[in-house]
């Protein structure tokens, strides 16, 4: 079957680093059907860099920040949205059709799409069906292995091969960040869900990712690398400063609002390894009075407050807003099933 792909890039006031990702993603072996750039209403010249890119890609301008749970939430619904604003296209949902998601600090090396597509190839043949997701293997600047976007192996149930021999040491994962993540889209028009744009910052990925992979396969790709241009070397469990906030309030909304994204023994498993990561968090942090006071607010708000709606929150794009409401509605498949 042939497959099409279409490449979302969230970008932010990074325009140097939109530039290296714009042309990582041409210099591709594989190219992507279609390109398109969400900004999140950026202050520099990365509209700019974009829009003279020999990619041509399609730019959405948000009318302000909502950073990346924002922006991969409009481009989804972008990536399913047809020509005609609000209606859905369903050669764009179609089994052969996959998302491709990635930062602007994101720089795909030659190969990294190919060695997805050949990786869902091998799944479909291997469980019958397509994937929901699969994800690339992130290093730093330096070669590292960038251990904040790598995933752990599906611990519970697999619901089909658990390694892809083929691809390079493949193993089947439960969650996937957004860093390269290369997403089915007729699995994200039958489950109807698009990422919380209310999450902004930390999580976002893991409480969507969860909630399409519970019922379906994933894959971590290491033959598929991309660089992931941080300005610092880190695990997700390094020392978060201000950010710490974020990570608390949406890790409760998630225990919250998202259980259903798991079966029993993952929740209870969660709960523990949300309890170890904070403690773990304070104890390393050079600054714990900092901590305390976002795990402080991050508990209030986590337990008063709940997400808001993707179309509250993207409400100054009335185009992009009709786009998540066809999707989140299931107006982008007939038929479709909820799940989660």
């Amino acid at each position: 079957m042939s497959l099409s792909v279409t490449a979302v890039v969230v970008s932010y006031n990074r325009a140097g680093l939109l530039q290296q990702c714009l042309d990582g993603i041409a210099g591709l072996t594989r190219q992507p059907d279609r390109v398109i750039v969400i900004d999140n209403a950026s202050t520099d010249d990365a509209v700019a860099v974009a829009r003279r890119h020999a990619l041509h890609p399609e730019i959405t301008v948000l009318s302000r920040n909502v950073g990346g749970a924002g922006g991969f939430c409009a481009g989804i619904a972008r990536a399913l949205d047809s020509v005609a604003p609000g209606t859905a296209n369903r050669r764009n949902a179609g089994d052969g059709h996959f998302i491709w998601l990635m930062d602007d600090d994101t720089v795909p090396t030659p190969m990294a799409l190919e060695a997805l597509l050949a990786a869902a190839n091998e799944a479909r043949a291997l469980n019958g069906v397509w994937p929901a997701a699969l994800g690339s293997r992130a290093l730093w600047i330096d070669g590292r292995e960038h251990l904040m976007n790598k995933p752990r192996p599906r611990t519970w149930r697999a619901l089909g091969a658990r390694e892809l021999r083929q691809s390079a040491g493949a193993f089947q994962v439960r969650s996937l960040s957004f860093v390269s993540c290369l997403i089915n889209a007729r699995m994200i028009a039958s489950a109807r869900v698009l990422p919380r744009a209310a999450y902004f910052l930390w999580n976002d990925d893991y409480e969507y990712t969860t909630k399409l992979l519970k019922n379906a396969t994933g894959y971590y790709v290491p033959a598929s690398r991309v660089v992931h241009k941080t300005k610092v070397f880190g695990s997700s469990d390094a020392d978060p400063g201000e950010r710490f906030f974020f990570e608390v309030r949406n890790k409760l909304w998630i225990l919250r609002f998202s259980r259903r994204n798991f079966t029993a023994a993952e929740y209870a498993e969660l709960v523990l390894k949300t309890l170890r990561r904070w403690v773990l968090t304070g104890w390393r942090s050079k600054n714990r009075p900092l901590i305390v006071d976002c795990l402080k607010r991050g508990l209030r708000e986590g337990f008063a407050g709940r997400p808001a709606d993707n179309a509250e929150l993207l409400a100054g794009n009335p185009d992009v807003v009709a786009a998540v409401n066809a999707v989140e509605s299931g107006a982008s498949e007939s038929g479709a099933v909820k799940i989660g």
